[in-house]
């Protein structure tokens, strides 16, 4: 479990610096892989037999294909498929990143003093506050909706280390929610570059009365 949790961060860390919108969707299909991964891991540990195979194939299913596909299918109307920010802003998101995880480890440490989950406990939490930096310091809409999942990630796998396995009715309704609003946030994107010719959601500010 370890080597997933290195896998998962060093993937985390590598969306900070990519800035090709393709790329960074793939980075999301293989954080995503890596959550199912810890998912069934941690169904087989439990015992859950079938039903704990059921939320690594729904996490594959939304999460490694569907979503993704959405996110290719939009990235593919547009005209320029990067990020449209300076390297320094990497940097700084970079290294935001980087204090956000070993704050992470401090909290659970503290928190938590010799809790047997520390290292899922902590990554999830660094999890969700790295993908609160990529949702406020990236300005392309399908960059904070990368953010917006990896923030979702962190929390499931938050939940998963804390509860041994969410009962199934919560993880197929968390599933339906995030797919619907990932749906509805790809298509105010697309509007937004049929409206503005780009989806850097700097434009919005031209709205203010």
């Amino acid at each position: 479990m370890e080597q997933l949790v290195m896998v998962l961060l060093f993937i985390v860390f590598l969306q900070n610096r990519i800035m090709d919108l393709r790329k960074a969707v793939l980075c999301l299909c293989a954080q995503s892989a890596v959550i199912a991964g810890a998912c069934l891991i941690m169904g087989l540990a439990g015992g859950h037999g079938v039903q704990g195979l059921l939320p690594v194939l729904m996490t594959i299913l939304v999460k490694v294909c569907l979503i993704p596909y959405a996110l290719f299918r939009l990235i593919g109307k547009l005209t320029d498929p990067k990020e449209i920010v300076s390297g320094i802003n990497t940097n700084y998101s970079t290294g935001l990143s980087a204090v956000f995880l070993m704050l992470s480890y401090l909290i659970v440490d503290k928190m938590l003093p010799g809790v047997g989950n520390r290292d899922i406990m902590a990554s999830s939490m660094g999890l969700i506050l790295i993908g609160l930096v990529l949702i406020v310091m990236r300005s392309r809409a399908i960059m904070q909706i990368v953010g917006l999942m990896t923030m979702e990630n962190g929390i499931y796998l938050l939940g998963l280390a804390m509860t041994e396995g969410l009962p199934l009715v919560i993880e197929l309704g968390v599933f339906f929610d995030v797919l619907v609003a990932v749906l509805v946030l790809v298509i105010l994107a697309n509007r937004l570059n049929v409206s503005f010719m780009t989806t850097d959601t700097n434009v919005l500010r031209r709205l203010k009365g």
